[in-house]
């Protein structure tokens, strides 16, 4: 019996029946996508704003260093759900921009409410909105979904822990989580975020990548941690089909050479 090589599975050959084994995930990820989108333009929660606030959010407006489509390059999967629990929390909090005074007076004059001391904005609807979405960072908890992830990947790869105590296998690890909180120091020099938000940020997006990478790979310590638990699978099951193959042609062989010496015997041959 021909026995199955593992080499010869491609996504030529049997991409119809891994796509099929995972299409209630890719599912999940577009209805994400879509949540993640309808979020985005949801409006926040208008937090109270006085007079005596105004001097922690009057920071300038400026560009970002990191512009927010160069932030989910990395694994889709953790990038989509870390997006989805940052932006649920976003309008809710409802949280100032250190730059909200700019955005709420963009000509600088500033107007309170007469009782209540409450700002009266009359700067951009949209622009405003965004102003207030403060905490927790996006730009930090996508980056840090997508390369911590990077991070547990490459470690699983080269064997980090693997306790040869290589310092070079370290850095290959922390390369990506150093990028990540360079990404976060951006969004602070930018007056886009507190460092509250960029600290609680990376907590989502490092946990978030953690246990998307456990959902799929063993943990990078393990002897297996360098392939996903998908490959050991398929593989263990190409083991049971080749030793199920090779019992049955071991049965098939051993009938016929019965029957040949029942033959013979018959006949006087033997």
């Amino acid at each position: 019996m021909h026995e199955v090589q593992l080499a010869s599975h491609t996504i030529q050959t049997h991409g119809t029946r891994l796509a099929r084994k995972y299409t209630h995930d890719w599912v999940v990820l577009v209805l994400l996508t879509a949540i993640v989108v309808g979020l985005h333009y949801t409006p926040p929660f208008s937090r109270f704003v006085g007079r005596d606030m105004m001097t922690d959010i009057r920071y300038p407006v400026k560009s970002s260093t990191v512009p927010a489509w160069s932030v989910p390059v990395c694994v889709l999967f953790a990038v989509l759900i870390t997006a989805f629990f940052t932006d649920t929390i976003k309008p809710l909090v409802g949280r100032p921009r250190p730059d909200f005074f700019w955005r709420c007076f963009p000509d600088g004059k500033q107007l309170y409410d007469q009782v209540t001391g409450e700002v009266i904005c009359h700067g951009e609807k949209s622009f405003l909105a965004d102003g207030r979405k403060s905490f927790p960072s996006g730009h930090t908890s996508w980056c840090f979904a997508g390369l911590g992830f990077l991070s547990l990947y490459l470690s699983g790869k080269i064997k980090v822990f693997d306790c040869q105590g290589h310092v070079s296998k370290l850095c290959i690890m922390i390369l990506s989580l150093l990028i990540a909180s360079l990404v976060g120091i951006s969004r602070i020099d930018d007056y886009r975020h507190h460092w509250e938000d960029v600290f609680v940020g990376s907590l989502i997006g490092y946990i978030m990548s953690v246990l998307c990478y456990l959902h799929f790979f063993p943990p990078p310590y393990h002897d297996q941690g360098w392939g996903p638990y998908a490959y050991f699978y398929m593989l263990e099951e190409f083991q049971v089909a080749n030793s199920n193959g090779a019992q049955n042609q071991q049965s098939t062989c051993e009938q016929q050479h019965c029957s040949s010496i029942g033959n013979d015997l018959e006949s006087g041959n033997v």
